[in-house]
């Protein structure tokens, strides 16, 4: 079955950096779009990034500049470039097909002092 684990998440200073990692299987990794999106707590949603088959990539204006998606199709893994972190990052960060609802559990990233 599907399955997407993310990993890398944890506490950073501002101005920090992280790289978050998104294990996919159960699909075919390498002719799907894939996505990671963000929510806090009692928000919906936050679309962040997201990498087409291609390799082409498309970014939310608040993480432009900062973030960098990208993809190994060798290792079935997506990835998340993190840098200049600031405190309105602080999210659960999912990865997910582009078009598909299933997620995986997330993982939490808190830019703090």
């Amino acid at each position: 079955q599907v399955q997407l684990v993310e990993s890398g998440g944890g506490l950073v200073q501002p101005g920090g950096s992280l790289r978050l990692s998104c294990a996919a299987s159960g699909f075919t990794f390498s002719a799907s779009a894939m996505t990671w999106v963000r929510q806090v707590p009692g928000k919906g949603l936050e679309w962040v990034s997201t990498i087409q088959n291609t390799g082409t990539t498309t970014y939310a204006e608040s993480v432009k500049g900062r973030f960098t998606i990208s993809r190994d199709n060798t290792k079935n893994t997506l990835y998340l470039q993190m840098n200049s972190l600031k405190p309105e990052d602080t999210a659960v960060y999912y990865c997910k097909r582009v078009g598909v609802s299933y997620r995986g559990k997330g993982t939490q990233v808190t830019v703090s002092s």
